[in-house]
């Protein structure tokens, strides 16, 4: 029905005895659609039949000029009826395109008629007897029409007057007695196709009516419809569809009126499984299906209910199918996250793994090596620093594609972190050919950068260690890479080296390292500096984050990137991090009630049994309440240990604690762990903040974070805002907390008491 129509009322609805017109004229044009094949077939052989009748009398070339016009017309015709047939959610017709299809038919009537008439003008001999067999089946092909009556009065009337004419003109008197029996003929056929035409318009007005008692329910259940992503259905004691929202229609590419009457698993494509959850007679809920629906995939879910009677008898079902598509999309752009690093495309660390652990595998099966290449670039971290992030992220993708464009079939490129990738290598047989490959890469990332008119200059350093040669395993490969990676580094920028165990004497520098750091732990050699956390909203410091600092005293200050892998390595960490969390909670209770502190705790930790007890006594030794802090953990912890790990983080969020998951969607896949309601906060890593300026794709990306995140009512942190437009940016996605160098650098405990509860308007202005 038209929604004019609804609009008017239940009752009005239920007193209509008559299908709209338009829906009558959208039920006659679906209908003439069917006939298309049937109606092309039979023109184009009775024209085919009397052309060989005639091959002998008119020229060959006007034959096949006017079978090539028929078959044309038909196939035009049809091409027509169809795409008309296809009609939107009104399912509705104006009278136009009854007029179109009646003008049609004469057109094809009279183009087919035609050529007879032509050859009785012409002089040419006919055999009307054949000839008049063939106009008559060309009638009875009218039935192809006779759903319109305009239509198969003009498609009669044409052929049957036109040959009349032809037989006259060509035989004269002696031809009336066989012009008289064709209009017999043609009447009958006439009345016939017309009483066919009425049968039908009564059908579909007994339709209308039905549909009509049913409108006062559609009515109810308009805003429904209207305003969300799901749609009704219902379907008789056979399991066919008696109602469908016209929403259902649009998502299958199908008239609603073609689906009424069909199964209901027909109507979905057969789907797998839906006929026997029906055949159960049983309440059913969320069903997922998967479409094809010619131009694209859907998913859908379906629901329903029985529909039981006064005495017990099953006389169908009834229920709702709801549109999940867009949320399997965004499903689906996170899933794609545990592989892919968003910056440049490759395959992220995960993967990389993943991908080592396949070639190791097939080598101990095959007995041919394979190969790890650890590469690191030199002299990036001064691009960062002195051009800024966004021309260094462009410098790594062009890093990514010369790295690609070089390995080619040989392997796989992959980004690790940061300025390091890593190329896994499936066939290494000959060492020769990977030094040669090696020297290639390097050669390659060499070469000058034109970033925004910038010229841009940096290295590359590789480690290479073979499987299962120098390691059988993914772990042990990645650690002799690594410290191949390490004595590369020592040698100078643009270099490539090969794990050697001689290297394990140069790694007792991290040795020494280690040794310093067991001594520094708890002296004034280690100190947090804080880096502010803003509202987006309000625009003021609501919280801090707590890093650590380590300024040894004779090698200066040594990035945590160093010496908090040895901490883990050599089993420091969970001192270290109880150091950090007693004076993070002391330096945090000197600053109003309402400002946090944010502590980043290692995944080793969190192994820790006891860490929930380190926790409780940092909080209680500082006198400040459990909620003012946060913990942080990276989706590293989820690649071992990740049940207990859970459960530490559990018992911790039992404290009143927050835990938030940092670096969200940058290495590994940890979806499955956000509905284990451990965690209140996400942050979003910088680069996809950086990217989100550029591409449309991570705009995509933030936005499916943001709506898992509200699904799981997160808080949303941005980390790495640089600029005001970022700011913005990140702010109209969604986030409520904004973190980044836009609004200072990590500080000393002194410079967060003077800025705490300040509003940094004034700092995001151009």
């Amino acid at each position: 029905m038209q929604r004019d129509s609804d609009a008017r009322g239940p009752a009005h609805m239920i007193e209509e005895r008559h299908a709209p017109a338009g829906e009558v004229r959208t039920a006659q044009l679906n209908i003439l659609s069917r006939f298309t094949l049937y109606s092309g077939v039979t023109q184009t052989i009775c024209a085919l039949v009397f052309a060989i009748l005639e091959r002998q009398s008119l020229s060959l070339q006007l034959l096949l000029g006017w079978l090539a016009l028929i078959i044309a017309a038909t196939y035009v015709s049809a091409r027509w009826l169809n795409r008309t047939s296809m009609v939107r959610r009104t399912d509705q017709q104006p009278i136009s395109k009854i007029r179109v299809a009646a003008v049609d038919s004469a057109v094809r009537a009279g183009l087919w008629i035609a050529m007879p008439v032509y050859a009785a003008i012409s002089g040419a001999p006919i055999n009307y007897t054949f000839t008049g067999g063939i106009v008559a089946v060309m009638i009875v092909s009218g039935i192809s029409v006779a759903v319109i009556p305009t239509a198969v009065v003009l498609w009669v009337s044409i052929l049957a007057a036109g040959l009349s004419f032809a037989a006259y003109y060509g035989v004269g008197a002696t031809a009336l007695p066989g012009i008289a029996i064709l209009g017999a003929f043609a009447a009958a056929a006439m009345v016939g196709f017309l009483l066919l035409a009425r049968s039908w318009q009564g059908q579909i007005d007994r339709a209308g009516v039905l549909a009509a008692k049913r409108a006062d329910i559609r009515h109810l259940l308009q805003e429904y419809e209207d305003r969300g992503a799901g749609w009704l259905w219902q379907v008789d004691g056979q399991y066919c569809l008696t109602y469908v929202s016209p929403r259902m229609g649009e998502l299958l590419g199908t008239a609603t009126y073609q689906l009424l009457g069909k199964s209901l698993a027909a109507a979905l494509g057969n789907q797998s499984g839906v006929g026997e959850i029906l055949a159960k007679r049983e309440r059913f809920t969320k069903v997922e299906l998967e479409l094809e629906t010619g131009k694209s995939r859907r998913w859908m879910t379906l629901s329903g209910s029985p529909i039981i009677d006064d005495d017990g008898e099953f006389q169908g079902y009834r229920g709702v199918g709801l549109d999940i598509t867009d949320s399997k999309s965004s499903h689906a752009k996170l899933q794609h996250l545990a592989n892919l690093d968003v910056l440049t495309g490759l395959p992220n660390r995960s993967r990389v793994r993943t991908l080592l652990d396949t070639a190791l595998s097939d080598a101990k099966d095959k007995g041919v090596p394979c190969a790890i290449m650890f590469l690191d670039l030199d002299g990036f971290k001064p691009v960062n620093d002195t051009f800024g992030h966004p021309k260094g992220d462009a410098v790594l993708k062009t890093v990514a594609r010369r790295l690609s464009d070089v390995v080619g079939n040989r392997g796989t490129v992959g980004r690790i972190g940061g300025d390091e990738f890593a190329v896994v290598v499936d066939d290494a047989q000959s060492r020769v050919g990977v030094e040669a490959l090696a020297e290639k890469l390097i050669g390659a990332v060499s070469e000058p950068y034109m970033i925004d008119n910038v010229q841009i200059r940096i290295g590359l350093s590789i480690g290479c260690a073979y499987g299962p040669i120098d390691g059988d395993t993914v772990d042990d490969l990645v650690r002799k890479a690594d410290l191949a990676l390490y004595h590369s580094k020592s040698l100078g920028r643009a270099t490539f080296c090969n794990f050697d165990p001689q290297m394990q004497v140069e790694a007792e520098e991290r040795v020494r390292l280690e040794h310093d750091m067991r001594q520094a732990i708890g002296t004034d050699q280690f100190n947090l500096l804080y880096q502010p956390l803003v509202s987006a909203q309000t625009q003021r410091v609501t919280g801090f984050e707590a890093l650590l600092r380590w300024n040894h005293p004779t090698r200066g200050p040594i990035s945590p990137a160093v010496f908090i892998p040895i901490a883990e390595e050599a089993g420091l960490i969970e001192e270290l991090g109880s150091w950090v969390l007693h004076q993070a909670c002391m330096d945090a209770a000197t600053w109003p009630d309402d400002i946090t502190v944010a502590v980043n705790v290692s995944p080793l930790q969190l192994v820790v049994p006891a860490l929930p007890n380190t926790v409780s006594e940092a909080l209680r030794k500082a006198h400040m309440s459990a909620n003012r802090l946060e913990l942080e953990v990276t989706e590293s912890v989820f690649m071992s240990g990740a049940g207990n790990a859970i459960d530490v983080l559990k018992r911790l969020r039992s404290l009143g604690v927050g835990i938030a998951l940092d670096d969200f969607g940058t290495g590994y896949s940890s979806l499955g762990y956000l509905n284990k309601a451990v965690f209140h906060k996400l942050k979003i890593d910088g680069s996809f903040v950086r990217e989100a300026a550029t591409r449309e794709e991570t705009v995509s990306i933030i936005q499916a974070i943001v709506m898992l995140a509200n699904s799981f009512r997160l808080i949303i942190t941005a980390e790495g805002v640089e600029t005001a437009e970022d700011f913005n940016r990140m702010r109209d996605l969604g986030c409520h907390q904004i973190q980044g160098y836009l609004f200072g650098r990590p500080m000393p405990i002194e410079r967060t008491r003077e800025i705490v509860g300040s509003k940094w308007e004034h700092r995001l202005v151009g």
